[in-house]
């Protein structure tokens, strides 16, 4: 797998006038790789997610999945979203089923699917409850267990934790870290939480706002196994002079590039 983002731009028109959500942006993600992009409000993170997605259409630029160009939504590309966007009549089952069955699998093919997905993010006992019934970190391991059972050939991830309490935001973290190493996909995540993009990610973006451009890219080296399961390991992770030295650069160039009315 190999996304290519090459020299995106995206304008609105308002009644304001232009507004430049991004200019020139220069990103790729490979097979494999957890890739977040990292920056404040007003940097276009939101908008560059539903681009790569095909949810908006680039005012310029090029967006690639495997040299094929994106034109608009497509099974190759799975979206999680921060706010779960589960339907509320449905069982688990049947949301994870979803997509299956707009693509026209048969129904026993569906069922053997969505059940082997729900087993992977640990929810295989609640598959006939509904989503009023399910925690916020539960929720979203059923969007993550639905973009997964498409078999995309990447996830891609708009501030999913972003609605979770600091416990809960902690330990989804460490599942999809966990998730990540058992199953080889490829994640591209965007997120305001700087420790959250260092603890998670292989590389970060760092995007400036107002357009929102790339400023940096980093490449992030932290002592340990990704996507071991020891929390404990998690924990230390978190203490290491590396990963203070990483939030510190990272905080230092979204202050010197956000605009004092953000």
């Amino acid at each position: 797998m190999h996304l290519e983002v090459a020299k995106l731009h995206k304008q609105f028109n308002t009644p304001q006038g232009p507004l430049v959500a991004l200019k020139d942006i220069n990103l790729h993600v490979e097979t494999g790789e957890f890739v977040c992009a990292v920056g404040a409000s007003g940097s276009g993170k939101s908008t560059l997610l539903r681009l790569i997605a095909g949810l908006e259409t680039p005012t310029a630029g090029e967006i690639t999945v495997d040299g094929q160009p994106v034109v608009g939504p497509g099974a190759d590309r799975g979206m999680v979203f921060q706010s779960y966007t589960l339907y509320p009549w449905m069982t688990v089952q049947e949301n994870v089923e979803f997509g299956l069955k707009l693509q026209g699998l048969a129904p026993r093919e569906r069922r053997e699917h969505a059940s082997h997905y729900l087993s992977v993010v640990g929810l295989t006992p609640f598959a006939r409850s509904l989503p009023k019934e399910l925690s916020g970190g539960m929720k979203q391991r059923v969007a993550i267990a639905r973009a997964l059972a498409n078999h995309p050939k990447i996830l891609l991830m708009d501030e999913p934790f972003g609605a979770l309490d600091v416990q809960t935001k902690e330990t989804m973290q460490q599942f999809l870290l966990g998730l990540w190493q058992r199953l080889g996909i490829s994640i591209l995540m965007i997120t305001h939480d700087v420790g959250e993009a260092v603890f998670l990610a292989q590389r970060i973006y760092v995007m400036s706002a107002r357009p929102g451009t790339i400023q940096r890219e980093m490449v992030i080296t932290l002592p340990g196994t990704p996507g071991d399961s020891d929390e404990q390991r998690a924990r230390s992770v978190r203490r290491t002079p590396q990963f203070y030295h990483y939030c510190e650069e990272i905080m230092d160039l979204l202050r010197a590039h956000t605009p004092v009315d953000a």
